[in-house]
């Protein structure tokens, strides 16, 4: 073996050029690859967190049907107090969960004495959802930025309604809303900041103090509408929801054992199919990386076949086997891979690393001078070279094999 690849090596030293062309093509599509999956990688990252750390949490349990009946935020759908105690001791138990957050999420009526419009207002415990959704804080865009802009008495306005009504900090407004009952409650509130969506210019969301929520609705207990719940890692989103199932006797495939049921962030946002199909382009991306080897070492191992018919033939005439001869040709392939996919890694890594020093910012929705912080996972580093060594290899099959049939009289009288 060790004869075959410095044989393979000679040869491809013969044609230098056209050997460091074909290199060449090699590493400019495993560079290209690696760079397109850690931007993209980067980009998706910062409107998945923009998505569950501004709003949603990376996963949601809810009272089963409640999701199916979000539109008009059923209070008769709300987790019992009980059925609350009984989640917060499961999620208590998991260290996979950093944080969760409780909330009673209702429709009412916003007014501020001169004009009214209807509002989703959600009743939260500040700490444990600024703790749960980390960027929420950073989308006030004007009053207090602290736990101490959700205390009783205050509220955050949605930036949609403050812009209609000339709403402004420290104003007062009235939020009115009807209980389980059907009897109607409200409740005067300082107006303690602006929110800005999450999700471009739209959102009618208002946050209030969870005991607040629970004063206009008359409230006997601490029911809950979602207990939204951030895990350490949102590449184990899955796993947290399986386990917090099995903590609840949850059925793995219906889910609503026990009248509940657990939604990750992808099950909930329309954003997942955007997600879905930057990993489809990413997926096409690659096929253009095996045509483009494909298509490079097919092209160089014809040539050398057809350049080296009378080698070929001498070698043949000397008593080498024919599986010598396809081995050699296979070893040059196999070494055309390696050497362009070495290249490409090393300088695709560069380019990263360069990426991440020049701090490249941009905006998404609302939130501007995001930087941009490309990052590649080794094991997508691992798989193109694999595959680039592997397409290698198979491109060299067909040539080498016609190789390894020559007939030695034929090959040598070829001119």
């Amino acid at each position: 073996m060790g004869n075959l690849f410095k044989i393979a090596l000679r040869n491809l030293r013969r044609y230098k050029r056209r050997s460091a062309l074909t290199v060449s093509l090699i590493a400019f599509g495993v560079i290209f690859v690696l760079v397109f999956v850690a931007v993209t990688a980067s980009i998706k990252d910062f409107m998945i967190a923009q998505i569950t750390d501004s709003y949603l949490g990376d996963l949601q349990i809810h009272r089963a049907g409640y999701v199916a009946s979000i539109e008009s935020l059923p209070l008769n759908l709300n987790l019992t107090p009980e059925g609350a105690s009984a989640i917060e001791k499961v999620l208590g138990g998991l260290k996979e969960v950093e944080s969760y957050s409780e909330r009673i999420k209702f429709g009412a009526l916003f007014s501020n004495f001169t004009e009214t419009t209807n509002i989703r207002i959600n009743g939260v415990y500040p700490d444990k959802e600024f703790a749960t959704c980390s960027q929420m804080l950073s989308r006030i865009s004007q009053g207090e930025k602290s736990v101490r802009a959700l205390e009783r008495g205050k509220i955050l306005v949605p930036s949609l309604l403050a812009r209609g009504f000339g709403v402004k900090i420290g104003d007062t407004v009235v939020v009115v809303a009807t209980n389980k009952d059907g009897s109607v409650n409200g409740k005067t509130f300082l107006v303690s900041g602006i929110l800005e969506s999450a999700t471009g210019p739209g959102g009618r969301d208002g946050y209030i103090h969870f005991e607040d929520a629970r004063e206009i609705l008359r409230l006997p207990g601490k029911e809950v509408s979602e207990i939204a719940v951030a895990v350490k890692s949102l590449g184990r989103v899955q796993e947290v929801a399986q386990s917090i199932r099995g903590g609840l006797g949850l059925g793995e495939k219906k889910q609503k054992g026990g009248g509940l049921e657990v939604h990750t962030w992808s099950e909930l946002s329309p954003f997942a199919n955007i997600a879905r199909m930057i990993d489809v382009m990413t997926f096409f991306i690659k096929l253009m990386l095996i045509a483009i080897v494909l298509i490079s070492i097919l092209n160089v191992m014809i040539m050398a076949v057809y350049e080296r018919v009378r080698e070929i033939g001498t070698i043949a005439a000397i008593g080498t086997l024919p599986r010598k001869i396809l081995s050699l040709f296979l070893v040059e392939g196999f070494c055309l891979g390696l050497t362009g996919a070495v290249v490409g890694v090393l300088l695709g890594l560069g380019i990263i690393f360069v990426l991440n020093l020049s701090k490249i910012t941009f905006d998404f929705g609302q939130t501007t001078g995001l930087i941009l912080a490309p990052t590649i996972d080794p094991l997508e580093v691992i798989m193109a070279s694999i595959m680039v060594i592997a397409v290698s290899v198979l491109a060299s099959l067909q040539p080498a094999y016609k190789a390894s049939r020559m007939e030695p009289i034929d090959a040598l009288r070829h001119v």
